[in-house]
């Protein structure tokens, strides 16, 4: 097995990515849900491949995202080498940076990987109580 580098813990995190397009926003005070249950990548690490459910949820503010640029934005994702905590982590500040919303939430629920899941959910902005 490889040794782990720095290398491989900053995988994918300054790969190019297809940009999120943004549609205005026509209400206030709503939320969106928006679940992926496809998502797939590679660790950078084994080569191996991690799979398992995006969920972004999140309240428009003046803009929404237009849902075949998020799909082609999360395809580019399958050949890509990343820790899926990191994949999160960017998903979110990517879709935070260009849908600006009031608040967003990206949650991905990987499938098991020798017998062990992972849950990572990464909030940016403050949702409602």
């Amino acid at each position: 097995m490889a040794k782990y580098t720095t290398a491989h813990a900053r995988a994918g995190l300054k790969h190019k990515l297809p940009g999120l397009e943004v549609l205005p926003n026509q209400f206030k005070g709503y939320t969106i849900v928006i679940t992926i249950p496809e998502y797939t990548s590679l660790c950078p690490k084994t080569g191996l491949p991690d799979a398992g459910v995006i969920k972004i949820e999140y309240e428009p503010d003046r803009y929404f995202v237009e849902l075949k640029s998020l799909k082609q934005y999360i395809h580019a994702y399958r050949d890509l080498g990343i820790f899926y905590e990191n994949a999160v982590n960017r998903i979110a500040h990517d879709f935070m940076n260009a849908v600006k919303p009031c608040w967003v939430c990206v949650q991905g629920d990987f499938n098991p990987r020798g017998g062990i899941t992972s849950l990572i959910k990464v909030i940016l902005g403050t949702p409602p109580a």
